[in-house]
């Protein structure tokens, strides 16, 4: 497996745009995730970036480092996002690498801690992310802040 920063290679940009929206993303807002991607690739600003893990040619998972999750924290920044894999390959502990290459990526780009947001139970906690605070999402509803040191 490799891991690629869409911004260093954008080959596979029009695919990786589609498994971003596909997993994140409704029927009303690919633009968005099109738009928030295209310009990441454009800016030298180290945020936001996103990330694909390619196997045999194939995007089998995906995250993204962001100033801001859609949530009510803007004092709080960078924030991991969009962190999957693809159900065909789970049970491969990819998960796990791809968070360790977020806290390594992050770090690279001068940031001391990461944070992230979530509904999961005791997954990020099993990889030593600790639970925070809570932020209001676009919802309105509360969703709880996870944080790491990146080094």
């Amino acid at each position: 497996m490799k891991i690629v920063e869409l911004h260093k290679d954008s080959s596979m940009f029009d695919e990786a745009v589609k498994v971003f929206w596909e997993q994140w993303g409704s029927e009303d807002n690919r633009r968005f995730y099109e738009d928030c991607m295209f310009h990441s690739c454009q800016t030298e600003e180290n945020l936001p970036r996103f990330y694909t893990a390619l196997e045999d040619g194939e995007i089998i998972g995906t995250y993204a480092l962001l100033r801001n999750d859609l949530n009510s924290r803007q004092d709080l920044y960078p924030w991991l996002a969009c962190l999957y894999v693809d159900p065909e390959h789970r049970g491969r502990r990819l998960g796990s690498i791809l968070l360790d290459h977020a806290l390594k990526e992050a770090d690279k780009k001068g940031y001391s801690r990461l944070y992230l947001s979530t509904d999961l139970e005791d997954y990020y906690e099993k990889y030593g992310w600790t639970h925070s605070t809570e932020a209001v999402g676009l919802s309105g509803k509360s969703i709880k802040v996870y944080v790491k040191e990146t080094n």
